[in-house]
């Protein structure tokens, strides 16, 4: 699939898509949700990707739905497809949420400028958040008389907290970086010209230490059971997939290179070699 309104750009095992509608902010259309969805489900599938870096095109990461059109914007009735709801998904009625949320390869939000509404709800299924000084943020949606879309209402009470969650999305206010830090949004704050570089290091750090059928199994079992009442139910899971990996030759491999102080060259792959005892955590 060609790209209109993203970037697909592979480098080094991290995959950078980049929101490109610079002259728009890098508003939201429903074109950019499905070409999200796809780039992901792409990337999935793919092993010559092991981490996802996910960041906007000039001075705006995205800043919400596309509204150029005027007040009948998120009309879905007449036609019009201006929000998340207004999308037909690809392969699944989660559309780029499902497919960001289910992808096995860790991915990281380098956000570089505004990201209101939908601009910043499309980064909450993504593992890390890391923001420009000059980013900001906003969960507008009770100030355009709608409600937190594309799953929101659940992501972002598990990542900052009821309490911080209920303050931000009932104000509907836009706040600065800093903020988005000390409430838990985004985990570093740096300067503009270093966002990119930054998040390519944290990526590259996985790439180089980390096995990646470890990565994809740790990121579903943190995101899956993590807000269950008891951890006996995973443990079962957790105990037998360490059984099976423990026996495998990514193990044997992560031992090996920490005893001959090497980096680890790991040989499996997340297209074929997930363990026997996997299956998708509950969503």
């Amino acid at each position: 699939m060609s790209y209109e309104h993203i970037k697909y750009e592979l480098s080094d095992a991290i995959l950078t898509i980049t929101l490109n509608r610079p002259d728009k902010l890098n508003a939201y259309t429903a074109l950019m949700g499905q070409e999200l969805e796809d780039a992901f489900l792409r990337a999935d599938e793919d092993d010559a990707v092991r981490v996802i870096i996910v960041t906007g095109a000039g001075r705006g990461f995205c800043a919400g739905a596309d509204i150029s059109g005027g007040a009948n914007e998120f009309d879905t009735k007449s036609g019009n497809t201006a929000m998340f709801a207004g999308a037909k998904p690809r392969a699944s009625r989660g559309g780029f949420v499902e497919a960001i949320f289910s992808c096995r390869k860790p991915s990281i939000a380098a956000i570089n400028g505004p990201a209101v509404g939908v601009g910043i709800t499309l980064a909450l299924p993504m593992d890390i958040r890391i923001a420009a000084s000059e980013a900001k943020f906003g969960f507008v949606f009770a100030r355009r008389g709608l409600v937190p879309e594309a799953g929101s209402a659940w992501f972002l009470p598990r990542l900052v907290g009821l309490d911080q969650a209920l303050r931000w999305c009932l104000s509907g206010r836009v706040f600065g970086a800093d903020e988005a830090k000390v409430g838990g949004l985004v985990s570093e704050v740096v300067a503009s010209d270093q966002l990119l570089p930054r998040a390519r290091a944290i990526a590259q750090e996985m790439v180089e230490n980390a096995a990646p059928v470890s990565l994809a199994l740790t990121r579903q079992m943190l995101w899956g059971y993590s807000g269950m009442a008891h951890p006996f139910e995973l443990m079962k899971i957790d105990g037998a997939l360490s059984v099976e990996l423990g026996a495998g030759p990514d193990v044997k491999e992560g031992v090996s290179a920490f005893l001959e102080k090497r980096q680890p060259a790991f040989p499996g792959k997340v297209s074929k070699n997930m363990p026997a005892n996997y299956k998708p955590a509950p969503r």
